[in-house]
C-alpha cells in the first residue's frame, strides 16, 4: 500500500510500483488522507494521478487538527500529525490484509526539520526513495522522463506551515491562506506561500519572480486585504521551504 498525497514523490513511487506489480497481476492500493489542512484543489489532482498510475485508490476523510492534538501548532506538530495519519493508513492496510505501507519521503526531506520522519520510523513505514538515495531533483527528473503528469507540480505542504509555532490554528484562517495562494498562483507564479504573522501576511515567491510580484502588487494587496489582513509584505529572500522553522533552529542552538 502507498500512502498517496498526489505530489511528485508519491506519484513516482506509485507509478513504479504499479508498473512492476502489474506484470504479476498484483493490485496496488493507494490511500489518500484528505484534510482541510491541505489546499482544496489537491484532491482532484490526487484522483487523476492515482488513475494515471493504475492503482486502486481510496480517500479517507480525517480531522487531524483536533484528533492529532495540533490545534495550537506545537513545535512537534509534524510528528503528531504523521503519527495520527499513518496510524489511519495502517488500519486500512490491516483491513485489506496488506502488511507493508510505503510513502514518498525523499533524501532532501531528511536534511530539513521534519519530525514526522521519526513517526514513520516508529510505525515501521518504509521510505523507498530515501533508501535509494533519491533527491527531489532525481525524483522530478525520472518522473519527467516517464511522462508522469505531476513531474513539475510544486510542493504543497499542509497549510499549518504558514503560521508560526504556538499559534492557535483554525480552519477559517487556513482557508484564507488557501484562497490567497490560489489567487496569487493564478497570476502566473509557481511557488507561492502566504505566511501569516498576526495581521501581517509575508508573501514568498521564487526569487526570480519577485519583480513580477511587485508589478502585480495592487492585485496582490487587494486579494490579501479581502481576506481581512492589514499589512502585506514581500519576503526578499524569496520562496524557501520551512521558513517558519528559522526561529525554532535559533532556539535549539541557544538551548
Amino acid at each position: 500500500m502507498v500512502a498517496f498525497s498526489g505530489g511528485v514523490d508519491s506519484s513516482l513511487l506509485l507509478w513504479l510500483l504499479c508498473k512492476k506489480c502489474g506484470t504479476y497481476g498484483t493490485t496496488v492500493h493507494a490511500v489518500t488522507l484528505h484534510t482541510t489542512l491541505h489546499p482544496a484543489a489537491e484532491l482532484d489532482i490526487t484522483r487523476a494521478a492515482a488513475k494515471e498510475a493504475g492503482a486502486t485508490h481510496k480517500i479517507i476523510y480525517v480531522d487531524e487538527l483536533k484528533k492529532a492534538g495540533i490545534e495550537d501548532n506545537p513545535k512537534d506538530r509534524c510528528y503528531r500529525c504523521k503519527k495520527y495519519m499513518f496510524t489511519r493508513v495502517q488500519e486500512e492496510a490491516e483491513r485489506l490484509g496488506i502488511h507493508t505501507v510505503i510513502e514518498g519521503t525523499n533524501l532532501d526531506d531528511t536534511r530539513e526539520y521534519r519530525p514526522g520522519i521519526q513517526a514513520l520510523k516508529e510505525l515501521g513505514i518504509k521510505s523507498p526513495l530515501v533508501e535509494a538515495g533519491f533527491t527531489k531533483a532525481d525524483v522530478r527528473r525520472l518522473a519527467k522522463e516517464l511522462g508522469i503528469s505531476t513531474a513539475e507540480k510544486p510542493s504543497t505542504p499542509c497549510l499549518a506551515t504558514r503560521f508560526p509555532y504556538d499559534t492557535h490554528l483554525t480552519y477559517e484562517e487556513m482557508q484564507k491562506v488557501d484562497a490567497m495562494e490560489q489567487s496569487i498562483r493564478a497570476m502566473g507564479f509557481y511557488n507561492v506561500r502566504t505566511r501569516v504573522h498576526g495581521n501581517l501576511v509575508r508573501i514568498e515567491v521564487d526569487k526570480k519572480d519577485i519583480p513580477m510580484l511587485l508589478e502585480r502588487s495592487e492585485e496582490v494587496v487587494k486579494q490579501v486585504k479581502e481576506e481581512g489582513y492589514v499589512y502585506v509584505t514581500i519576503d526578499m529572500e524569496g520562496f524557501r521551504s520551512g521558513s517558519q522553522d528559522v526561529l525554532l533552529h535559533d532556539l535549539q542552538q541557544k538551548g
